[in-house]
């Protein structure tokens, strides 16, 4: 297998809104990929058509599976936490640690247990009155205790301070990654995501304007922070992007050569999030 998510002109539209617009897909094996976009940008949707779980067009296939005709062989090795974490709310936490244990052949009780043991989360209160970072807790609990080779996040962190937010990717890598399973995270939070992922997709306006690896991106793209009279002469190049920055302008090129670029200023790697902003901008 090359790919554990393929999609060829993949289509979704409502309306007059092209929320997926002709996106083509390739997502390797053991990699941990953030989909980053803009609210509206057509992330979950994306998603979403990706696992069968609305109306689409094109094509596509996970782990080699087409998610409509082989959707129950595909959800045994695929976990997916959507944006709004739907859980049972009249179960007691260790009831439905008991429900997937007897639903999932996957499903590791202990290891659920042993992470649950690391939170707040208690075994006897409901899940309706758990909080939402709480609440998220304990649907990694249950996601992370299941053998699955594909885990697919939609804005996981959404709602939660920022405490939670650290632990729980913190979590993500040092407890369930290992090299070989793929985790898709869809998010607009980049700086919370960049130091865990191996390849980004910028995602705007339901298509894919960059798909690549953050070692390509770091061979690709420079970011100059000019200052002076050095302005001038950066403004002259062809540019994807600048900024303001104390006593000049910060500019991101692509695939320019470091001698094009040296004696204007300090040369850097942009940021994933000053990136995407220039794309999105540019």
């Amino acid at each position: 297998m090359q790919s554990i998510i393929e999609a060829h002109e993949l289509r979704r539209s409502y309306g007059d809104l092209k929320a997926v617009d002709g996106v083509d897909l390739a997502i390797a094996p053991g990699s941990v990929v953030g989909l980053i976009g803009p609210n509206g940008a057509g992330k979950t949707t994306l998603l979403r058509s990706i696992l069968g779980l609305t109306r689409y067009e094109g094509e596509r296939s996970v782990l080699d599976y087409d998610p409509c005709r082989d959707r129950d062989r595909m959800m045994e090795e695929v976990c997916f936490i959507a944006d709004t974490a739907v859980l049972p709310r009249w179960m007691k936490v260790r009831d439905m640690i008991d429900y997937v244990a007897g639903t999932h052949a996957r499903f590791d009780r202990h290891q659920a247990e042993a992470f649950l043991e690391t939170t707040d989360v208690e075994m006897h209160r409901r899940v309706g009155d758990l909080s939402k970072g709480m609440t998220v807790q304990l649907h990694l609990a249950v996601v992370m205790a299941i053998d699955a080779r594909l885990l697919i996040l939609d804005e996981p962190t959404l709602g939660l301070d920022i405490l939670f937010r650290k632990r729980f990717y913190e979590q993500l890598i040092n407890d369930y990654f290992d090299g070989e399973r793929t985790i898709v995270v869809s998010t607009h939070q980049v700086e919370e995501v960049q130091n865990i992922l191996t390849h980004v997709i910028f995602m705007h306006r339901g298509r894919i304007i960059l798909h690549d690896s953050l070692d390509t991106l770091e061979e690709r793209f420079v970011e100059v922070h000019a200052l002076g009279d050095a302005v001038a002469k950066a403004e002259e190049l062809p540019y994807i992007g600048k900024r303001n920055v104390l006593g000049g302008k910060a500019y991101i090129y692509d695939s320019s050569s470091a001698g094009e670029l040296r004696g204007l200023g300090e040369l850097r790697t942009p940021t994933v999030s000053d990136l995407f902003v220039a794309k999105v901008e540019g």
